[in-house]
């Protein structure tokens, strides 16, 4: 995709930098409420698998980061666990899809819980900052992985979310369990 240019990296790290003040946090319970229904729904069609869905949620111009970084900075100059734009996200889908991905051979059974929403004003985007603990029965063995995530939403649509897992610098086996 030619969107993930300079000036769509610049937008992002600017997005994601101080933007967790008191000052700009909204107050309107009704955005509140909506914003945790996106990302409500957003894990359940995740843990169900409906993978198509849950992409229909997101922005035609979008990226979901998952940061190595304690404190993430900009993805051009730092690792990743994973840095994936729109048509990586639909490579991804297509190659869970084809049943030969064998990082998801046998499927993952995954719940997720979404808490602790709170919502930011950033210009005319919304950032919303969730916690998030993830649940996973896979070949026989469970393991949870939690994280703090970042959305930013723009016209009811998800733009970029970003991941900031707890195990960031652990061995994460499989982090495609994710998404």
């Amino acid at each position: 995709m030619t969107y993930v240019n300079d000036r769509f990296y610049e937008e992002l790290v600017a997005s994601f930098s101080d933007w967790q003040r008191p000052e700009l946090e909204v107050a309107d319970v009704a955005t509140r409420d909506e914003c945790r229904r996106l990302l409500e729904r957003e894990a359940r069609l995740l843990d169900e698998g409906r993978y198509e869905d849950w992409l229909a949620l997101y922005a035609d111009e979008c990226v979901v980061w998952v940061p190595a970084a304690e404190r993430p900075g900009d993805p051009r100059r730092e690792v990743s666990v994973f840095f994936d734009d729109r048509q990586r996200l639909e490579d991804r889908i297509f190659r869970l899809r084809t049943g030969k991905a064998w990082s998801q051979v046998p499927p993952s059974r995954t719940v997720r819980m979404v808490s602790n929403v709170e919502v930011f004003r950033a210009a005319e985007k919304l950032m919303v900052r969730s916690n998030l603990l993830l649940a996973e029965l896979r070949a026989g063995e469970t393991r949870q992985l939690a994280a703090w995530c970042a959305h930013r939403l723009a016209h009811g649509k998800i733009e970029a979310k970003q991941i900031n897992l707890l195990e960031r610098d652990q061995s994460l086996r499989n982090p495609s369990v994710l998404l």
